[in-house]
């Protein structure tokens, strides 16, 4: 039976907490000296950049550093269970019946053989002693309260079947299914569209309005923050920065890092001025175009198209921004552009030249100039080669053989994204998120392109690094004079960087137009359901937006599913 706690009683005590952690006989010290407290009913935010100990103090209040070679100093005392001292029994009767933790990444935490409504049946069987057939409504009944449509029939799926809100909703459901006191949410947000992050955020919200249970919310993004807690506390390097109600923490923050965190996240409520130096195209200099492109996937026996008559133009010297939910055939579409997928049909010229269907032989010339940043820089950087040897492959390509020459290249351009060229010889393990981007960048300048397609480059990085990759792009754009065709779900970025906008939506096209057209004045009802979904820092504001969702009618067409 799940404890009574009183709404007076404190949910969390955390008292001098430190955590080190050895490697290669070094300690690290990734919490350090932290005191806070929670009380039933209440919602705290952990906010901080990677790497400021945001998950490790999360991880230690349900002992899930015990047995990993972690230190655990201080005192840790979750819903009365003083979880240091606590036996492995104490501490599975606290994990799910008192306490649940929903983690950043959905397919990591869920079986991906066995159908989600027997997982969550299987949890709450561990925790109670309900019968196989009442774990089994159990689990229907808390797929159907997070909003998974038609839950009896869908508790049978299996994870690969849902989409990336539909599986963190499942998390949720997991975790409620003990009809815990405290939820704990590790980044439940990262990675998803700005539409569905404003469905799981709602969500949380209407379940601590419905249940009076406590949150603990770990987030590097501030707008998500103000969005779902009472009150703030700011971490850096393991330790508390600044701390206090949300809205005097956002409104009127203390410290200097908080200052800079808080100035490093894009708004799309405030108008961005584009550089003045930045060089714009010339009338009807128009480097790129695609007129009616498509592109057809095989599923089975029928044809599915991810990007469906889509026609735009970019030119030299200009940011188009693209923006649209997952699943839009944002990605697609970038990767035709640069001719990494074949359309199925339509035009696509470059500078002048038909390139939609040119053999790789005709489209030599043109290769080094059409470049492209991915999203996952750990994915497309070999893990087996040094960086320096990864930003020297288009230089090889491209027929250069003096090897002197190929490094000092390699170093130049490390250098000149950021980097420091005398780790030419290190490994991708070895560097940051944010590094890693750099080090994709460097590779996309390696081939001296004119324009380069970045494919959500900020997406996984927290503010203050996803804002300093985003001033470095807009600096070689002004020196090199690049063409930047910018692909993103989060539209405060695009609008920061971008000149025109184009918004997708089911492989379409809905609206394209200037950043002011389109942020000021959005013609199409779906552009307007992205704008409203946008995460604000005013908690006030937050609020009233809420409540403005909740009453914006289903834009029309086949709504993505989350």
């Amino acid at each position: 039976m799940t404890p009574v706690i009183p709404v007076t009683e404190q949910l969390i005590e955390v008292e001098d907490l430190t955590v080190d952690f050895v490697s290669g006989g070094e300690t690290v010290r990734a919490v350090d000296g932290l005191s806070f407290s929670l009380a039933a009913g209440r919602a705290i935010g952990l906010v901080g950049e990677s790497g400021s100990g945001k998950s490790t103090v999360a991880g230690a209040l349900l002992g899930l550093h015990r047995g990993t070679g972690a230190r655990v100093g201080g005192a840790v005392r979750v819903g009365g269970t003083d979880v240091g001292t606590a036996s492995d029994r104490e501490l599975r009767a606290l994990r799910g019946a008192v306490a649940a933790m929903v983690f950043q990444d959905p397919l990591s935490s869920l079986d991906p053989y066995y159908a989600v409504g027997d997982q969550i049946a299987e949890v709450y069987r561990v925790h109670t002693d309900a019968t196989r057939r009442a774990a089994r409504a159990r689990a229907v009944e808390v797929l159907d309260r997070v909003g998974i449509p038609d839950a009896a029939r869908r508790a049978h799926a299996r994870p690969h079947e849902f989409s990336g809100g539909m599986r963190q909703r499942t998390l949720i459901a997991m975790a409620l299914a003990c009809e815990p006191r405290l939820l704990i949410a590790d980044e439940p947000t990262t990675a998803l569209d700005v539409t569905v992050q404003a469905q799981i955020l709602d969500l949380l919200h209407d379940l601590r309005a419905e249940t009076g249970m406590g949150l603990l919310l770990v987030t590097h993004d501030v707008g998500v923050a103000a969005e779902s807690v009472d009150e703030v506390l700011v971490m850096r390097h393991g330790r508390e920065v600044e701390r206090g109600p949300v809205a005097e923490v956002l409104g009127a923050p203390k410290r200097t890092y908080t200052r800079t965190l808080l100035s490093s996240v894009p708004r799309v409520d405030t108008p961005v001025a584009r550089a003045a130096a930045q060089p714009r195209p010339a009338a009807g200099e128009v480097l790129l175009e695609a007129v009616g492109l498509r592109r057809e996937f095989r599923r089975g026996r029928r044809s599915v198209a991810a990007v469906d008559g889509v026609s735009l133009t970019v030119g030299a010297g200009e940011t188009l921004g693209v923006v649209g939910e997952s699943g839009s055939g944002k990605t697609t579409l970038g990767r035709m552009l640069v001719r990494l997928l074949d359309p199925t049909d339509g035009r696509l010229r470059y500078r002048g030249a038909e390139i939609a269907a040119a053999s790789e032989k005709e489209l030599r010339p043109h290769r080094r100039e059409l470049q492209m940043i991915f999203q996952d820089p750990v994915a497309s950087l070999n893990p087996r080669r040094s960086v320096g040897e990864s930003v020297a492959d288009p230089l090889r390509a491209a027929g250069a053989a003096d090897e002197e020459r190929i490094v000092a290249r390699v170093r130049e351009l490390l250098e000149r994204v950021g980097l420091d060229p005398d780790r030419y010889d290190r490994y991708p393990h070895e560097f940051s998120g944010g590094q890693r981007q750099r080090v994709g960048i460097a590779r996309a300048l390696a081939a001296e392109p004119r324009l380069i397609v970045c494919d959500e480059p900020v997406s996984a990085l927290d503010v203050t690094t996803q804002a300093q990759v985003v001033a470095l792009l807009a600096e070689l754009q002004r020196e090199l004079g690049l063409a930047l065709v910018f692909i993103a779900h989060d539209l405060a970025v695009v609008r920061q960087v971008s000149d025109r906008v184009a918004v997708m939506r089911d492989g379409r096209i809905v609206e394209q137009g200037t950043v002011e057209e389109v942020y000021g004045a959005p013609s199409d009802p779906y552009t307007r359901r992205l704008l409203a979904a946008v995460p604000v820092l005013d908690p006030v504001l937050a609020a009233a937006r809420r409540s403005a969702r909740k009453a914006l009618p289903e834009p029309a067409g086949n709504v993505v599913a989350v």
